[in-house]
């Protein structure tokens, strides 16, 4: 048994332990512009920078599809904490203001 935990320290060395790293985020520098539901929208900012949603490339055939994808996105695949009611009222706001 001995060699064998030898063996396997030398073929994958002796696991480090890691010190918790602390991160100083920048203060945001961008806003979202004013619209209808803009105050439900704040949320989005909890989770990833405005800049996220100022970004993205406008000029969709359909925005209210573009955003609707996008906000499911956010719920389903990484856990946004909205409900249905406000998912709504988030599209509406992103598909009237980022066209």
């Amino acid at each position: 048994m001995r060699s064998l935990i030898v063996a396997f320290v030398l073929l994958y060395g002796v696991p480090a332990s890691a010190a918790a790293l602390h991160y100083t985020l920048p203060d945001e520098t961008a806003a979202l512009a004013p619209g209808p539901h803009v105050d439900v929208a704040q949320v989005c900012g909890s989770c990833h920078s405005v800049d996220y949603i100022t970004t993205q490339p406008p000029g969709h055939a359909d925005p209210r599809a573009f955003w609707s994808t996008e906000v499911t996105k956010m719920r389903k695949a990484f856990g946004a904490p909205v409900d249905d009611k406000d998912a709504a009222m988030i599209v509406d706001y992103l598909a009237l203001t980022y066209r």
